[in-house]
């Protein structure tokens, strides 16, 4: 019997041993299972990197019940079947041996432990927000779910569509950069929720898309902006990912290289308005001035003084025209006008302007004797 008590206690030391290396060995892969699923970019394989990691600590603990159950109970149980025989055991004399005791020769001098003087505080940061123009957008009325999760951005030049694997995936590009792509997995999303991606450039707002979700609850999914390639100005950027109004990741890529120039501006010439062309302009024919009698001396008369005999009058004073010539009308050109013909103007007779010469009167003229 006690061969069969030593095989006993054996047997259930032995258990507890194996169940407490298990125990340490499943927490020691679960941990490291944990911290490597923190390090992936899809959310499908870090969750189920961490399910592992959770499932191996479970392990753990159930192994470390077995291990308390045995370590209290097994032997107990075991004797229950099998009880031992009491045998006589000799109790050894312990034999003490002196010990040399070892005298410290050299006595280390503290050293000064320098205290810092400025102790840096952490700033704050600010969660991201929607700006309010961007808000005030909004189409669904479908509340968003704020357990959704997003996987880290991956930024890529392409996108394989079958796979949704990314082409050229960097976090550093040269211009010319052409169309990006943020791609990201995500889990518990709800249809037509609002979701937003904000793209920024040195915290300015340089491109954002928001609209109902149509992704389903899981996959894959990404955000793209394609501009001209003049609007790729070097600097860094930031992509920010909303579930509703609940910011839910962003992720930072670079760009260097200047953008390439943008295409010279073509500016509308203005056409003239085209100017009237004067109407060609009738010069007024010249009046004719009519010159007053002198003062204080008779009008002439037009009707002959009547006496015996016309030739014995003295000679009279005879009027004399004097004819002006016909002006011709004038016309002034314009600068495009059509030449006219001149339309001839009728010529009245012109006044008569009286002479200076005093006529002589004779109011009873002396007959001539006829021989």
């Amino acid at each position: 019997m006690d061969s069969i008590s030593l095989d006993i206690h054996s047997a259930v030391q032995a258990a507890i041993i194996l169940a407490i290396a298990g125990l340490v060995l499943s927490v020691w892969i679960g941990i490291r299972s944990i911290r490597k699923a923190h390090k992936l970019r899809f959310f499908r394989m870090r969750r189920d990197r961490m399910v592992r990691g959770w499932r191996l600590l479970a392990f753990a603990g159930v192994l470390g019940v077995l291990a308390i159950l045995l370590y209290q109970y097994a032997e107990p149980v075991v004797y229950s079947f099998f009880p031992p025989t009491p045998t006589a055991t000799s109790t050894p004399t312990i034999t003490l041996t002196p010990t040399i005791t070892l005298t410290p020769t050299i006595t280390l001098t503290p050293t000064i432990t320098l205290t810092p003087s400025v102790t840096d505080t952490p700033t704050v940061t600010p969660t991201p927000q929607i700006p309010f123009d961007v808000e005030a957008q909004f189409e669904s009325t479908v509340t968003p779910n704020p357990e959704a999760v997003f996987s880290d951005l991956v930024f890529s030049q392409g996108i394989d569509e079958s796979t949704y694997l990314p082409i050229n995936a960097n976090t550093i590009f040269q211009n010319p950069v052409g169309h990006l792509y943020a791609l990201f997995s995500y889990d518990g999303m709800v249809n037509g929720s609002q979701w937003t991606a904000l793209w920024y450039r040195a915290g300015e707002l340089v491109h954002f898309e928001s609209e109902p979700w149509d992704g389903g609850s899981g996959g894959f999914g990404y955000t793209d902006w394609n501009p001209e390639p003049y609007e790729w100005l070097p600097g860094e950027y930031e992509v920010q990912i909303y579930n509703g109004l609940i910011f839910k990741v962003s992720g930072r890529f670079t760009v260097e290289g200047e953008a390439p120039s943008p295409p010279p501006s073509v500016t509308p010439t203005r056409t003239g308005t085209p100017t009237r062309t004067p109407t060609p302009t009738r010069t007024p024919t010249p009046t004719r001035t009519r010159t007053p009698a002198p003062t204080g001396e008779p009008t002439p008369s037009r009707t002959p003084t009547f006496g015996p005999s016309p030739t014995s009058l003295p000679p009279t004073a005879t009027r004399t025209r004097i004819v002006f010539p016909s002006p011709t009308a004038t016309y002034t050109r314009g600068p495009t006008a059509t030449p006219l013909t001149p339309t001839p103007t009728k010529t009245h007779w012109p006044t008569a302007i009286p002479t200076t010469l005093t006529p002589t009167i004779t109011r009873h003229p002396t007959p001539t004797p006829t021989p």
